[in-house]
């Protein structure tokens, strides 16, 4: 486009030829400069204020949250502004035209280890059934996923962690928490229950419960009555 003014401007003039072609008369002649402009340099180091926001908050904030967090830093902005900058470099929230996180992803290539339960959900000691799953918190700093164990006598919570990510390490960390406070001795075998996530069927989840003579079972794909 630069090219083509350059050629034309001798003849037909800078202004009549960039309001034919529908562009800024402006642009061109900072681009033929070699100057940014002042908005240009704005956007800049605004983007550069808008993705540390992003990745402080776990990359879940939207434009609005953004901007929000932005005033809070006193950073005077406004708001469509922070929209159109997000939306051309494809920085965008947690949560995209109403669809929920989908948490459990099953692997089709993991082993999975069978269904010992198969919805009795029922246990005559404590350390004798365990169920496990994680789902996602929204909080003022963003979206945090929460994963727990429960055990099926008693109901209680005897692991959990949270994260900012869906990594195997969530779970497997509330697994170990759960298994620290585990009763030495117990004369009935501990089974660990879950979905087919592909966190529960990783081998270094399947590793741990090996390791802590735990036997892992597996529910059905998709399938809201295998969990408790």
């Amino acid at each position: 486009m630069s090219r083509f003014i350059d050629v034309h401007r001798g003849r037909f003039g800078v202004e009549p030829i960039c309001r034919v072609l529908g562009v800024s008369a402006s642009a061109y002649y900072q681009r033929a400069s070699g100057q940014r402009s002042r908005r240009a340099v704005g956007d800049e180091r605004l983007l550069e204020q808008i993705q540390q926001v992003h990745a402080a908050n776990y990359h879940c904030y939207g434009y609005r949250r953004t901007w929000k967090a932005l005033k809070r830093q006193g950073v005077e902005v406004g708001r469509d502004r922070i929209k159109r900058l997000m939306r051309r470099e494809g920085i965008q929230g947690a949560k995209r035209r109403g669809r929920p996180w989908r948490t459990t992803i099953p692997d089709p290539t993991a082993q999975r280890r069978p269904d010992l339960v198969n919805r009795d959900f029922t246990a005559d000691h404590p350390d004798q059934l365990w169920c496990a799953d994680f789902t996602y918190l929204r909080c003022h700093e963003g979206l945090v996923f929460f994963a727990f164990v429960i055990d099926v006598y008693s109901r209680k919570v005897v692991g959990w962690q949270f994260a900012g990510h869906m990594r195997t390490d969530l779970v497997l960390d509330a697994l170990r928490m759960a298994l620290s406070q585990r009763r030495h001795g117990a004369d009935v075998e501990l089974v660990h229950h879950s979905d087919a996530g592909s966190q529960y069927t990783s081998y270094a989840f399947g590793h741990v419960l090996d390791d802590h003579g735990v036997l892992g079972s597996i529910g059905s794909v998709g399938d809201a009555f295998d969990t408790p």
